[in-house]
């Protein structure tokens, strides 16, 4: 299994006489999947901040513009392009930061196949590479008073390393002291709906005629920090995050009976009677979906409160049973300015162009896809690296070592 075919411009005029405009003024490359061919070009033009792709379909003799999902990666001098799949393309760029060079051109994943059928129209999806694993973020919900507040932060104070929060996104002004990207992420509503249509948000909601949600990518800011996220939602925002793509842990904290969380909350004396009465009200509405609705993969009882967060850290797998080393932070991948790269099974082969380049570890490495998770519009983890043995004689695949 060699290298996806990759075409260069003067190939490209040449394989498609009907009616192909060639738009890229840059780098470009074509990979056949199925009836479709992927054109994948830059543009040397000040006024296109990335990349672009147009669909070839074979069947109908046509070009298709296709709608675009996902972060999309910046301007670079060039790329490789390899089929994976028959769902995805890796494109492997040049001259980017050792933190922006592998990405996914999602092209047949399940992910695009429901934005198929919800917009109704040719869709792709790039979701950036990421190397090694992320923890599985934590979903936590309850009613109000329960105590979810309480035991997040004694988790946080315990493993300060391992926990984050994500930073959500909102329409509203910002209040005094609110910082931009801290407190909240301010944006205005007409991108805000627009992302969410593009499936960018994990969970939204309206609250007095503004919007506040959760998208995908504060949770991956999160874990490429080398910790797990953790998000304090309620039940319909958890409800909306398991049907999403993120695989996470699903956890209801619930109160003992809703006698003792009525005393509770009168023990706060925040609020009045009739606020108290309508928090149990909804409390009462939200243990009814938390217990039957199969959203929660665990409900821990808050009767005592040392007693359930013992059993909340038993779940993390944080009761002295298994390491509890945070996750190193995200490493990018040195590759050489220029490669070529080629498919063998479950790893790709990348080759400096280059000649002489110095590290002879920077002139071969070779990725492992036989791991990866994930996919748009969020990260795609689970990629391995290796150096590939400088001696020449040495078989290629075998004489490799893994990178830290």
């Amino acid at each position: 299994m060699g290298e996806a075919p990759v075409f260069y411009v003067e190939n490209l005029k040449d394989r498609f006489s009907n009616g192909f405009n060639l738009r890229f003024k840059g780098f470009e490359t074509s990979v056949d999947v199925g009836d479709k061919t992927f054109v994948i070009g830059s543009n040397n033009n000040d006024s296109i901040s990335s990349i672009e792709v147009q669909i070839y379909d074979k069947s109908r003799g046509k070009w298709v513009i296709p709608t675009v999902l996902g972060t999309e990666p910046k301007r670079y001098e060039g790329h490789s392009a390899i089929l994976l799949n028959e769902d995805r393309i890796m494109v492997i760029t040049w001259g980017s930061t050792p933190d922006d060079c592998i990405w996914f051109l999602e092209v047949d994943t399940e992910y695009v196949k429901q934005q198929k059928k919800a917009l109704g129209t040719e869709v792709i999806a790039w979701s950036k590479g990421v190397r090694g694993d992320a923890e599985k973020p934590v979903v936590i919900s309850g009613p109000s008073g329960v105590g979810k507040g309480t035991l997040i932060n004694m988790l946080m104070k315990e493993f300060p390393t391992m926990f984050g929060f994500s930073v959500s996104h909102t329409t509203r002004t910002p209040r005094i002291m609110e910082k931009n990207g801290v407190h909240y992420h301010f944006t205005e509503r007409s991108i805000m709906e627009k992302d969410i249509k593009d499936g960018k948000f994990l969970e939204f909601a309206s609250v007095h005629g503004n919007l506040y949600g959760t998208s995908i990518e504060a949770v991956e800011a999160v874990a490429d920090l080398g910790k797990r996220c953790i998000l304090d939602i309620d039940v319909q925002g958890a409800k909306s995050v398991r049907a999403s793509s993120l695989d996470a842990i699903f956890i209801f904290i619930s109160p003992p009976s809703m006698a003792k969380l009525e005393e509770r909350l009168h023990l706060r004396g925040t609020e009045t009677e009739e606020q108290i009465q309508k928090r149990l009200r909804n409390a009462k509405a939200e243990i009814e979906q938390g217990k039957s609705l199969g959203i929660f993969d665990h409900i821990l009882c808050n009767d005592h409160l040392e007693k359930c967060y013992d059993n909340l850290k038993k779940l993390l797998g944080l009761d002295g049973t298994t390491p509890t080393n945070p996750k190193p932070s995200s490493k990018g991948i040195n590759l050489p300015s220029k490669h070529a790269a080629s498919k063998i099974n479950n790893k790709i082969l990348v080759k400096s162009e280059t000649l002489g380049s110095g590290n002879p570890s920077k002139n071969s490495i070779v990725l492992d896809v036989s791991l990866l998770k994930g996919g748009a519009p969020g990260r795609t983890r689970g990629l391995n690296v290796f150096a590939v043995d400088p001696n020449p004689f040495s078989d290629c695949l075998n004489g490799i070592h893994k990178l830290s």
